[in-house]
């Protein structure tokens, strides 16, 4: 089984690399002191404050194992390159909910770079996965857990 390209917007390539840089070159040397501070407190067999600082140390290589990989099988998504008049990767999205009227804005975007929160969905995201390929003044029926959820597509923007 091998490992699936994993697509990024500029954005979200930028930011798992800051992350990176962070989590290698700062966060590597605060945990590392910390254990040495652990460590100078006597037996570590039964110091909880060593045997945390070691976990975190584990835990923050795994992640900088995750993101090293996910990076290496990165392929950034260029705006160019998309069709203007359909959604894809890093489209902003403007809908209407048929039913109550609301309109709101979506980022369509890859699942390590979904955030609710920001108005960024994934693509395997029900909504994200129905508005893919869907083109200008498109209506989209949702099936969604809640029931089915009907928009139409106002506005796309990159």
């Amino acid at each position: 089984m091998g490992l699936d390209e994993v697509y990024l917007t500029k954005g979200g390539y930028e930011k798992l690399k800051k992350e990176l840089e962070y989590l290698k070159n700062t966060r590597r040397k605060e945990l590392s002191k910390a254990i040495e501070r652990a460590r100078e407190h006597g037996d570590i067999s039964e110091n909880a404050e060593y045997d945390a600082a070691k976990e975190a140390q584990g835990l923050n290589e795994e992640r900088v194992h995750n993101l090293e990989s996910q990076l290496s099988r990165c392929r950034i998504i260029d705006d160019e390159s998309c069709p203007k008049d359909q959604v894809f990767i890093g489209a902003k999205v403007k809908l209407k909910d048929l039913e109550s009227d609301e309109e709101f804005e979506y980022m369509i975007v890859s699942e390590i770079e979904a955030d609710f929160d920001a108005g960024k969905i994934s693509i395997t995201s029900p909504v994200g996965k129905a508005l893919l390929t869907k083109k200008l003044n498109d209506v989209v029926n949702i099936e969604v857990p809640a029931g089915i959820l009907k928009y139409k597509i106002l506005k796309i923007s990159r």
